[in-house]
């Protein structure tokens, strides 16, 4: 059952937005690799905003993801990409549908 999840939102720098998707793309695999994160999704809003939606059955999954390499990456290559730092909120899971 997924209780927590995180909603980060990223706005690219003018010119970077395709280095954000394919940033956000190729980050897939690693968040694949993370035993503890059950859903994760990048997304796109118009040209340069992106969110990334991901969660969790309970907040120690959700501070390894914090913790882990996908985060690594996106702190490292922040002041290169985005426009302004991300805004990471942690939530709760209300309710959820998943497809088979």
């Amino acid at each position: 059952m997924l209780k927590v999840g995180l909603v980060v939102r990223l706005v690219a720098k003018a010119g970077k937005e395709e280095a954000v998707a394919t940033f956000l793309a190729g980050a897939l695999p690693l968040a694949e690799a993370e035993a503890l994160t059950v859903t994760w999704f990048a997304l796109r809003s118009g040209k340069s905003t992106f969110y990334i939606v991901d969660a969790f059955a309970e907040d120690r999954g959700r501070d390894a993801h914090l913790n882990g390499p996908i985060a690594a990456a996106l702190m490292a290559n922040a002041a290169d990409l985005l426009s302004e730092p991300p805004s990471i909120e942690k939530v709760d899971v209300l309710a959820v549908k998943l497809g088979k």
